[in-house]
């Protein structure tokens, strides 16, 4: 320390240190002549002395201009050193740049003037102190000072200009600490890493393209940035990279992939639009390499086939009929599950787009590898249930093709109609508004009956009689009225006279045997008249209630539609078709004289000619020109047997069901009696609350039939 005192004079150190900065000047001039004169003399020790002296005395004071005058003759050192500078740069360096972290922003502005004087000088040879650099430079990017900032831009300037010439510039140990300073949301700094990152990925020796995952996330932050001109500096940081990558034989996709992912459900409609369009082109360009992430990539594309910008719904769809095209081997990573799991959480989506891709995405993977898809059926099979419950028609649609090829197996159809009708039995709504369109759609995408087989099978057993009565209900409606199942009708008609037809309407009787009415439609569309009439026969008291009546009216309005046509042109041959008058006028006995219904098939029946007309076209008289009307045995033939049929075991059947039902329904009301009569004594004990109206017996008749005179039903 002594030989820098004896080397440089008292008044220099006194003007160093001067609160006027011509005085710090001309000081610092003094000191860049002696140290150029030791340089000459290669007196390197007392050079180290001088610049000791500075640090120590000046740098590190507790007086600003002392801190001033340091730094400034710090920079006039390094100049009188010229050339032989990079020796003495580790005692120069540090103390300028810990500097940048001073209070006073006057002696950060100088410490910016002196590294740039000293870099000016060295060039590349202060590379080694690169990332405390650019450390310094990145917080005095957003200093409050304008001054320093201005001062801090030039510096970045030259320091960019040394670093692309430089052979010396390590990326592998600059891409950490820019990594940590990516997340950084102040708009200064943001600009200056941009910068930075355009820069370096100019340079043809240094690689950027390799360590991209490491600050790819920080660029897609940045596109959010309230501020334009950031957004667009990292939008075009990215499209130049992007171009690269279209460019380059060897890429990183994986770590790339897992990032696009995230982004993709950005709230930001720009970030979502570049990341759905990265991967779009990922894909196109990954190969094998994204056959891990082709899961997760495919969680990102779903939500965005939905997204309120059009834009993105475009490249989104774009995206998914290309993943969609790729025909992937589980043996090559491929994780059918993983799908599976995605796409089975996608549809519980709001968004009726996404719901449907994601059942293409089902129905594609059974196509491709159905043995995986159905190892993973336990996992998907109640969603997929549920989805018929959806409010779009598209989507029920759909689920539907799916469950049709799940049911290919005779293990898995029988699955799928027991849970069917579970689903039904559980969700009513789902069996009065969609249980038409999903049994019709079975039966057309599996066979209509395998269908019905299958069902009646089912409901044969069913415990829950009201249930049971009601689906056998709906299911008959369906029958009857169905295009889908005109081949079933067809086939149901030739019952008496075909084995196929026999065996069909057998396997239905005893299902249908829970409601009377729908008994009656499958005689009526099987043609087996005498044993309708006896159904009818057979009715008691307990079967004619509210619930007949409203399934009475819908056959009788049925008969006038073209499905029952042939039935109606039978009626030409009263003779040959005696049995299926007696019936027709049966039902007409059951319904209330003042309903549509009864006029509707009393107007009917008196279109019944009083003579037959046979096959030949011969007129033949019949007993309808009587009034007085008599039934014989005769007619369609034997009533206990026809085509191996024993309608009398089967009427026993149906009479045996129907008791069932009976002693149920007087179970219910006796139930319904006591929670009433508990329910009135409540209200004497409580006057003030008010019950509300009684609920109407569904089994009695309504009032108006109570008053009719004693000829009338």
């Amino acid at each position: 320390m002594s030989d820098a005192f004896t080397a440089i004079p008292a008044a220099v150190l006194r003007n160093l240190a001067d609160k006027l900065y011509e005085k710090r000047k001309n000081a610092a001039l003094e000191v860049e002549g002696i140290v150029k004169q030791l340089t000459v003399a290669g007196d390197h020790d007392k050079i180290s002395a001088v610049i000791k002296l500075l640090v120590h005395e000046f740098t590190y004071s507790s007086q600003a201009n002392h801190r001033k005058g340091g730094l400034i003759g710090l920079a006039a050192a390094t100049v009188g050193l010229s050339s032989e500078a990079s020796q003495h740069l580790e005692q120069i360096v540090p103390p300028v740049i810990n500097s940048f972290g001073d209070q006073d922003s006057r002696v950060r502005y100088y410490a910016c003037e002196a590294l740039y004087n000293i870099a000016k000088v060295v060039r590349g040879d202060f590379i080694v102190f690169f990332n405390q650099i650019f450390d310094a430079l990145c917080k005095l990017s957003a200093d409050s000072d304008p001054n320093v900032q201005r001062a801090a831009h030039l510096l970045d300037r030259l320091v960019k200009d040394i670093v692309t010439e430089s052979d010396q510039f390590s990326i592998e140990e600059f891409i950490p600490l820019l990594r940590e300073r990516m997340n950084v949301l102040n708009p200064y700094v943001r600009q200056f890493l941009v910068g930075w990152i355009t820069v370096l990925d100019s340079v043809p020796d240094i690689d950027m393209l390799g360590f991209l995952p490491d600050f790819l996330d920080g660029l897609f932050n940045m596109l959010s940035d309230s501020s334009h001109e950031i957004r667009q500096q990292a939008d075009s940081a990215l499209s130049e990279f992007l171009q690269e990558i279209k460019n380059s034989p060897s890429v990183d996709y994986g770590r790339m992939a897992e990032i696009l992912v995230q982004r993709a459900s950005s709230p930001d409609e720009f970030t979502r639009w570049t990341a759905i369009t990265w991967i779009n082109e990922f894909i196109k360009l990954g190969g094998d390499q994204l056959v891990p992430y082709y899961a997760d990539m495919l969680g990102a594309i779903l939500p965005c086939i939905a997204d309120k910008e059009e834009k993105i719904r475009v490249v989104a769809r774009e995206t998914n009929e290309e993943l969609l095209a790729i025909k992937a081997d589980p043996a090559e990573g491929f994780d059918v599950g993983a799908i599976l799991s995605i796409v089975k959480r996608q549809l519980s989506s709001e968004y009726e787009a996404t719901r449907i891709e994601s059942l293409h995405w089902i129905s594609t993977l059974l196509n491709r590898h159905r043995t995986e898809v159905l190892s993973f059926l336990n996992d998907i099979f109640d969603t997929l249930l549920k989805a018929l419950s959806d409010s779009s028609d598209q989507v029920v649609l759909l689920v539907l093709e799916v469950h049709a090829c799940i049911a290919e197996d005779q293990y898995n159809f029988r699955q799928l109609i027991v849970f069917l009708v579970h689903k039904f039995q559980t969700d009513k709504v789902l069996l009065e508004k969609r249980g038409a369109l999903i049994i019709r759609r079975l039966c057309v995408l599996i066979d209509a009956e395998r269908v019905y087989r299958e069902l009646s099978t089912i409901l044969e057993q069913e415990a829950d009689l009201d249930f049971a009565s009601t689906m056998v209900q709906a299911l008959n409606l369906i029958l009857l009225t169905s295009t889908e199942l005109s081949g079933l009708r067809d086939l149901l008609k030739q019952s008496l006279v075909d084995a196929a037809g026999k065996d069909l309407f057998l396997s239905l009787y005893a299902s249908w045997s829970h409601s009377s009415m729908a008994i009656l439609s499958l005689c009526l569309l099987a043609q087996a008249y005498q044993h309708a009439s006896s159904v009818i026969q057979s009715l008691t008291e307990e079967d004619i209630n509210v619930r007949f009546f409203i399934q009475l009216d819908k056959l009788i309005n049925l008969l006038e539609t073209p499905i029952f046509a042939y039935l109606r042109l039978q009626l030409l041959e009263p003779g040959r078709y005696i049995w299926l008058l007696k019936a027709l006028y049966g039902l007409l006995m059951l319904l209330p004289q003042q309903s549509a219904a009864f006029k509707i098939l009393r107007t009917r029946l008196k279109t019944v000619p009083s003579y037959s007309f046979d096959h030949k076209g011969q007129v033949n008289r019949t007993s309808s020109a009587n009034p007085s009307i008599h039934f014989s045995d005769d007619g369609d033939g034997n009533m206990n047997m026809h085509n191996g049929i024993d309608f009398a075991f089967w009427l026993q059947r149906f009479q045996q069901i129907q008791q069932k039902h009976h002693a149920h329904f007087k179970s219910q009301a006796r139930s319904n009696n006591t929670s009433t009569h508990t329910s009135k004594v409540k209200e004497v004990q409580k006057p003030e609350e008010f019950k509300g109206p009684p609920a109407p017996e569904l089994s009695r008749p309504p009032s108006r039939l109570s008053r009719r005179g004693p000829g009338q039903v």
